[in-house]
């Protein structure tokens, strides 16, 4: 079976270190390719250049929006080692640099008992009690996540009824909705496909273009679905940060990321 998101994620090698792709129409915020989703693409461009299956940290700066449409994605290697792939990236649109990227990839090792984690996944309602994310409380469409099945908690739903809780936290599940496994590349797209936390304070509700996002993944998911929570605590100079955390069903921590943000942007 060939999932929705390897179709839309899928790349071509037609040189060595270059690959085109296709930016497929509904993966995107009024009309802007989504950030998790295009990371996803040049991960797999990077994931097939270097012939290593996981990235262990990727970075994201995103310098101007993408449409859909047809891309190429640019890669060279950094550096080889015995356990590592460092790479750099670059989704080319219309003739100009649209995201740049930097990652390590390498083997993930299995989870053992041997270690400390002191984190603990976010205390969520069942998957059916939360509550889907289709829109953003009317500001604007948000076709992204009509193609994934991502719930959120229903305390952390105030701006859906264009309120505000009066916390930036976003909490709930994630899962492909076709019944694709999550995997170490689905990571990149998971670590921003939820709404911003910040829409849960009083500031304007309006695109909030990311500048920068980082992920580090920790473990290969187990199972189709993960818990996800994001947080943001310092909102200033029109600026947000965001920090995430992503857990698999086996209760494994999978990732963390952290993003910064352009915030209140008009759609």
């Amino acid at each position: 079976m060939t999932f929705a998101f390897d179709l839309a994620t899928g790349v071509t090698k037609t040189a060595d270190g270059r690959y085109d792709a296709t930016i497929v129409p509904g993966w995107d915020i009024n009309g802007n390719a989504n950030g998790g989703y295009l990371f996803a693409i040049a991960g797999r461009a990077m994931r097939d250049h270097c012939g290593r299956p996981d990235p262990f940290t990727a970075t994201a700066h995103y310098l101007a929006p993408v449409k859909a449409g047809d891309v190429s994605v640019e890669v060279d290697t950094v550096k080889k080692g015995k356990l590592l792939t460092t790479m750099n990236a670059s989704i080319v649109a219309d003739g100009r640099t649209a995201v740049r990227f930097l990652a390590a990839f390498g083997e993930m090792p299995d989870v053992t008992d041997d270690q400390y984690v002191t984190a603990t996944p976010p205390d969520l309602p069942a998957f059916e009690d939360c509550v889907p994310r289709h829109h953003d409380g009317n500001v604007f469409p948000i076709q992204f996540a009509k193609r994934i099945d991502s719930r959120i908690h229903p305390d952390d739903t105030a701006f859906l009824r264009g309120e505000t809780s009066g916390s930036a936290i976003m909490r709930g599940w994630f899962e492909f909705g076709d019944g694709r496994p999550i995997d170490t590349l689905g990571l990149l797209a998971i670590a921003d496909s939820f709404a911003p936390p910040v829409f849960n304070v009083p500031v304007p509700k309006a695109w909030v273009p990311t500048i920068e996002l980082t992920v580090h993944v920790r473990a290969v998911p187990v199972g189709t679905r993960v818990a996800c929570v994001f947080r943001s605590r310092i909102i200033q100079g029109g600026l947000t940060e965001e920090d995430g955390e992503i857990w698999d069903q086996a209760g494994n921590l999978v990732a963390i990321s952290r993003q910064l943000a352009l915030l209140g942007r008009p759609a």
